[in-house]
């Protein structure tokens, strides 16, 4: 501010608002966070305000999650405080989105839908949220993501277990399985057993049940996770 950097203010303000949103002081980081939008808007920089509308759907996404907490609820029963703060987060997400089309961005266009899907998810808009991790998805595969498509394969099978199609969720927890075991990352292997033998138990194929969460049980000691 002193020597009137202005884009140096707005970064820093971004980077504040970041900090601020870890240390679970919500309300403040939008503060920061909008001033790093405001800045950018002002100077017509384009991907700053895109970053930062991109940031304040994180603030909001993140405060939503830590009201829902409190609140050991399936998707979709949420209290009002906590769909108003995702519906927020669902906007800024929404104009990032447009706003990193326009840029021709896709890896962020990626992530915007990543978490665009995992409000939607939230907010019990499970079709609205499949639609999202299917882009993510695509997205994921363009640039050889293993890991996002991976998370995208889990979340995808989540949301479709909340619509009853148990088939469905099935086949992508299975790829989920695959892919974990190719990043070699076990405790994503045990969580997407763990999801398989609940679906299978769903599905009524108890054989298949028991044997994933064998699996399951297996990791999380090889982990020494109690």
């Amino acid at each position: 501010r002193t020597i009137g950097d202005r884009i140096g203010e707005a970064k820093a303000s971004g980077n504040l608002g970041n900090t601020l949103k870890i240390l679970g002081q919500f309300d403040e980081a939008v503060v920061c966070c909008q001033r790093h939008l405001d800045i950018s808007q002002e100077l017509g920089d384009k991907v700053g305000e895109a970053r930062a509308l991109y940031n304040i759907g994180n603030v909001y996404h993140a405060k939503g999650k830590h009201l829902s907490w409190n609140t050991a609820q399936d998707p979709g029963y949420l209290p009002q405080e906590v769909k108003d703060t995702l519906q927020k987060a669902s906007e800024y997400y929404e104009r990032n989105l447009s706003l990193v089309k326009e840029l021709g961005d896709r890896a962020a266009q990626g992530r915007a839908y990543g978490n665009l899907g995992n409000t939607q998810y939230l907010l019990g808009n499970f079709s609205e949220a499949i639609a999202f991790h299917k882009e993510r998805l695509a997205i994921a595969k363009e640039f050889g993501d293993k890991a996002a498509e991976r998370r995208a394969y889990s979340n995808l099978g989540n949301a479709h277990i909340f619509l009853g199609s148990f088939h469905v969720s099935a086949e992508y927890y299975k790829k989920t399985l695959q892919l974990s075991r190719q990043l070699k990352d076990q405790a994503v292997e045990a969580q997407a057993c763990y999801s398989l033998g609940n679906t299978c138990t769903l599905l009524q194929d108890y054989e298949k049940a028991i044997e994933y969460h064998l699996r399951h049980l297996v990791i999380a000691q090889e982990l020494g996770d109690r």
